[in-house]
């Protein structure tokens, strides 16, 4: 949600990974390091299933949890006839939880006219003054790679880089953010006029004009966000596309065995450390309050539906103190698909 999050702040795209979802959502999280390189991977393309669905049941009613994943291959078409038939034979459909804030923050926004140079460094700063020498060449060589000339991009703080030079590099390796996925599902969702409801947070801003006067002025500590972004790029682009492809075909074990450079983690912790965000009260303690808000709104599905459909991201169903280990410490019977 860091996407979602720096959006409340200004009108654009934003940086970085995620409290719930993003454009990247970051993989499962590793269980045991790789045992030696992985070879170079071809992406699965046509039709493929994703994971199975996990089961959640309490005497007849049923939620049934489909795991997302994001990066997938560019060019694959998913499609799920259990997810399909399971989906269009439900009650409901629970998003996943997404936090943001209220409309009129937004059309406030608008009119407010610095809200340009927002991703700027404070006090006119650019990229080599703020990282390390070693990691600005190692930027170098790679926006050569996937950006190309851009004197702009120099000007901005790290972390909207690492979020830039992210994406362009997935493009490159034949990687997306796997948002035809969701397209899919709500498609099924809208043909079959099922009830759709949307756990959420809202974010509280006092005001907008002085949250954007601090942010432009406040430091933030981004550069392990950046560097971090710079080796997923450098070594992992690979064991990406196996993870792609694990997703692909189902096998979520392959997934997790997989270890990586924790992206996401040094990101947001680069914004929820910030001296700004800490200056924001109900930006507080987002991950409990998104589960919190997310596990109420599935118990209250479950309570008056047969059959109810939930998206969650495949790290936050397998996190062993995440979503489904919440419902399941609340007597509710959980099934892995096999």
């Amino acid at each position: 949600m860091l996407k979602r999050l720096m959006f409340s702040l200004y009108l654009g795209a934003l940086a970085a990974p995620a409290w719930s979802q993003t454009a990247e959502t970051a993989p499962a999280a590793p269980v045991a390091e790789a045992a030696e390189a992985v070879p170079e991977q071809i992406l699965v393309t046509g039709q493929r299933p994703g994971p199975g669905l996990w089961k959640i049941s309490k005497d007849d009613h049923v939620l049934w949890v489909f795991g997302s994943y994001s990066p997938l291959p560019k060019n694959m078409e998913w499609r799920s006839r259990q997810v399909e038939s399971i989906l269009a034979g439900s009650q409901e459909y629970l998003k996943q939880p997404m936090a943001g804030a209220h409309v009129g923050f937004f059309r406030s926004l608008t009119l407010l006219p610095f809200v340009v140079g927002l991703k700027d460094n404070p006090d006119g700063a650019k990229l080599k003054d703020v990282l390390p020498a070693d990691v600005y060449a190692r930027w170098q060589r790679l926006k050569d790679k996937y950006i190309g000339k851009d004197n702009g991009i120099e000007s901005e703080r790290p972390i909207f880089v690492a979020d830039e030079l992210y994406s362009k590099g997935l493009a490159h390796a034949g990687l997306s953010s796997g948002g035809e996925v969701y397209a899919a599902i709500d498609k099924i969702v809208k043909k079959n006029n099922i009830k759709s409801t949307s756990p959420g947070v809202e974010l509280e801003i006092d005001s907008p004009v002085k949250a954007l006067r601090d942010f432009k002025k406040s430091t933030m500590d981004d550069v392990a966000c950046f560097s971090t972004t710079l080796e997923r790029l450098e070594t992992d682009l690979d064991a990406m596309r196996v993870r792609a492809n694990a997703w692909a075909v189902g096998d979520i074990e392959a997934i997790q065995k997989l270890s990586y450079a924790d992206r996401e983690s040094a990101c947001k912790a680069a914004l929820t450390n910030s001296d700004f965000l800490k200056s924001q009260p109900g930006f507080k303690d987002m991950d409990a309050r998104l589960r919190e808000v997310w596990v109420t709104a599935a118990e209250k599905s479950l309570a008056a539906n047969a059959s109810t459909f939930a998206v969650l991201r495949l790290k936050d169903i397998l996190d062993p103190q995440g979503y489904i280990a919440a419902l399941q410490a609340k007597g509710y019977k959980v099934e892995a698909p096999q």
